[in-house]
């Protein structure tokens, strides 16, 4: 009689030894000196992670904050990132989320005082344009009607859009341009992405943005109702004048593609 040996688990725990050795391992390649290598490794062949690694984390960062990149000196930047990928525990391991981490590693971990004061709002002005350049869903794909205009219909917002607003005017920021204090009066961004996958941006004065926060709030509300609310919270005497300027405002948001049009009410 011919007996079978049982087959080893496909999901079977490594052993403890070997998660051990993985711990250490891992934990030399991110923190190279302060974490020993393990040992019986060749530190010729160590390197090639090392390097391999940490290149793949910087250029990826590089490539995502690219203002952040070119204000930062080479030593700050390389010091920065390294205390990232030492330090930082992500709170997913997918890739593309790398930019994100990157922004919670600012806010949570970094010391405010160390980089320039805009630091973290400018590194979220940037996340939010890669954000509308990665968004998944079709434009096209949002009903709108033809014959409805965003006054007397339901204004329909760009899916793909991000509004904020930043103590900062991160927008503008350059290696020739980099404030020390906070402007006078904050500044109104909205990111988007049109029809042609173009990403672009919109600077908004206050009114603006508050009716494209109110058209996020209010998704099923016609666009002179939300004009006449802004005139009351303005405590404007001529509504009319609130509503005439807004209409002219919903105009220019169509034909940037921040608004796709309207439908009835």
């Amino acid at each position: 009689m011919i007996r079978a040996h049982p087959m080893p688990s496909a999901m079977a725990e490594p052993s403890t030894d070997f998660r051990a050795l993985q711990l250490e391992f891992t934990a030399h390649i991110r923190d190279p000196d302060n974490s020993p290598a393990p040992g019986g490794i060749e530190d010729r062949r160590l390197e090639i992670y090392r390097d391999l690694l940490y290149r793949n984390i910087e250029g990826f960062l590089a490539n995502s904050f690219p203002v952040l990149r070119s204000i930062t000196a080479d030593p700050e930047w390389h010091a920065m990132v390294r205390h990232y990928f030492a330090q930082h525990r992500a709170r997913t391991p997918l890739f593309p989320k790398l930019p994100q981490e990157f922004l919670h590693y600012l806010a949570e971990e970094r010391d405010p005082h160390d980089g320039p004061p805009f630091m973290q709002e400018l590194a979220h002005y940037e996340w939010l344009e890669l954000e509308a350049s990665l968004d998944t869903r079709e434009i096209d794909a949002v009903l709108v009607d033809e014959n409805a205009n965003c006054l007397t219909g339901i204004p329909v917002l760009n899916p793909i859009v991000r509004a904020h607003s930043y103590q900062f005017p991160v927008h503008r920021i350059s290696p020739s341009f980099q404030p020390r204090e906070p402007g006078d009066e904050s500044t109104y961004l909205v990111v988007y992405r049109d029809r042609d996958d173009e990403v672009g941006f919109m600077q908004l004065n206050p009114i603006t943005a508050r009716l494209i926060d109110l058209i996020m709030q209010n998704p099923d509300t016609a666009g002179r109702s939300l004009l006449l609310q802004i005139s009351e919270e303005m405590s404007h005497p001529d509504p009319e004048v609130v509503i005439s300027g807004g209409a002219e405002i919903m105009s220019e948001l169509c034909q940037r593609e921040v608004l796709l049009g309207a439908r009835e009410v």
